[in-house]
């Protein structure tokens, strides 16, 4: 059971990428962590101390509500619910992405409502996309009206919760360097070299960065933050497409001299 002082946070989506990266940042910070993945951790991530994983597939409700419970009876009450989970399976994007997305955080939180240690800081942080206001071509329908479904989820229940001491919060990484992709972008400098040319902080963010943002809003330091989005992309989704394509192009980068003309709104 949670120890008093203790900080109690489920990680849904956990065992990888962004999700792997918050719960190894968290642990520094002596968080009771609770981790549901579909896949297992690594030998070295199932070592680390307090940590405890648990197998499963989101669209099984049953199990999920089943485990959740138990999750709640065995080591106490929570102070922090983080959602990672995406689709990544190989049937019907549409539906396998709706209910990843956004039926399996509802139920999650549904069933969790009550659950929150009373009295304390408490967090429901939710992992979206820069997806939710632009279109990234690579990416299917389902997973832009998804992460699109998710920002409307994060500011109802940051109404609804708010009475029950519970904070609701998300956060759009851009793209950003993990542990699995540093080898790619190894191989790869030309890229590295596009995105850091694109980014106002002349970098490409990593992994560590996104979960620090997370736990900030994890903390009492964000006591009085609810319902809000924070973009974590070095500040690329601030500028116009035309620009950022003039910027690329070998005819940007021309000494062309122009006529006055209408500007952009």
């Amino acid at each position: 059971m949670l120890e008093k002082g203790n900080l109690h946070t489920l990680v849904v989506g956990g065992t990888r990428g962004l999700g792997r990266e918050l719960v190894q940042t968290l642990a520094t910070e002596n968080h009771v962590l609770s981790v549901i993945g579909r896949s297992a951790p690594s030998d070295s991530d199932a070592k680390i101390p307090n940590v405890d994983y648990r197998a499963l597939d989101l669209l099984d409700q049953s199990r999920l509500k089943k485990t959740l419970g138990e999750i709640v009876s065995c080591r106490g009450k929570l102070n922090n619910l983080v959602f990672f989970q995406r689709y990544r399976g190989d049937g019907d994007s549409w539906e396998g992405e709706i209910q990843t997305s956004l039926t399996a955080t509802m139920n999650t939180i549904q069933h969790l409502t009550d659950d929150f240690r009373p009295g304390e800081n408490n967090a429901i942080v939710i992992v979206g996309s820069i997806a939710s206001h632009f279109i990234a071509d690579e990416q299917p329908l389902s997973y832009h009206v998804g992460k699109a479904g998710l920002g409307q989820l994060v500011r109802y229940y940051a109404v609804e919760l708010g009475r029950k001491g519970i904070r609701v919060n998300s956060v759009s990484p851009g793209t950003t360097v993990k542990e699995e992709s540093l080898e790619f972008y190894s191989q790869n400098p030309r890229l590295r070299e596009m995105y850091e040319s694109i980014t106002p902080l002349g970098r490409m963010g990593t992994s560590a960065e996104v979960a620090e943002v997370i736990a900030f809003l994890c903390s009492p330091k964000a006591s009085f933050v609810t319902g809000q989005n924070i973009v974590v992309d070095g500040g690329v989704s601030l500028q116009s497409q035309e620009s950022l394509v003039r910027k690329l192009s070998p005819v940007g980068n021309l000494n062309v001299t122009r006529k006055p003309g209408p500007e952009l709104d």
